[in-house]
């Protein structure tokens, strides 16, 4: 062999020996760190799926985007539950009573299935505010949790002044609640849910026409599909919409 040869062979090794030195150490300290490239696309695309704003539409109010009112109330367990109780978490808003001949078991059902299916999120919750406080204490409240199946920490049936619920009621969120001694039950209310993120503003999505719904309808099943009265079930929405929140 030639020492033209040679000098090649040992310039070839000698660049290949730079090339170790100067290159492998970052090549090894980027696949250490989580850092290339295709790694990097995956981890950014999780990222901001997890982080980015849904297509839920905020809705407007007088002074800006709606938000919950703030409210205090004692819930099922004694306890004094705010509405910063509920900062951080998304969680979904109804009227009822316990003594409810008509659409709150209905509702509740509805609620308790979707409880069960968001049942590995801590940041999941219900707010149920009773329109008969007189009649439905804590220690009333407690015992249709237990009837029901109510097991979320974060699902929380308050009672207080009926004056301060039915204004949160009928002024904060829109909902209607009345005392009617001539409907069954004494009380009438609407079946609608509200739905609010994680930084207590009320969202929903758009109808057909692009207008925000508000509300979800809370009193027809996803088995039933559509009630007696041709109205189809929004419970499956609901879902929808709470899963998008959750990812938000």
């Amino acid at each position: 062999m030639s020492k033209k040869t040679n000098y090649s062979y040992i310039g070839i090794a000698f660049i290949i020996l730079v090339f170790g030195i100067l290159f492998v150490p970052k090549i090894v300290d980027r696949i250490t760190q989580g850092d290339i490239t295709r790694q990097e696309s995956r981890s950014d695309y999780a990222g901001d799926k997890k982080n980015s704003t849904s297509d839920l539409v905020f809705i407007p109010g007088t002074d800006g985007n709606r938000q919950v009112p703030e409210f205090s109330f004692t819930d099922q367990n004694g306890n004094t539950v705010t509405n910063k109780d509920y900062e951080g978490k998304v969680y979904v808003i109804e009227f009822f009573f316990t003594t409810c001949p008509t659409i709150c078991p209905r509702m509740n059902h509805n609620l308790v299935k979707i409880q069960n299916e968001f049942k590995d999120f801590e940041d999941f919750g219900v707010a149920s505010f009773t329109i008969n406080p007189e009649h439905d204490t804590p220690e009333v409240l407690k015992e249709y949790a237990n009837t029901y199946g109510i097991t979320n920490p974060n699902w929380h049936l308050m009672t207080g002044d009926k004056d301060t619920i039915y204004k949160l009621a009928n002024e904060g969120f829109y909902i209607y609640a009345a005392e009617n001694k001539d409907v069954e039950g004494g009380f009438e209310h609407s079946g609608n849910f509200a739905l609010i993120d994680k930084n207590g503003f009320i969202r929903s999505r758009k109808d057909a026409f692009g207008n925000a719904i508000i509300y979800y309808r809370g009193v027809t099943s996803e088995e039933e599909q559509v009630n007696d009265e041709g109205e189809k079930e929004q419970i499956s929405a609901l879902k929808e919409d709470i899963k998008k929140l959750l990812n938000e």
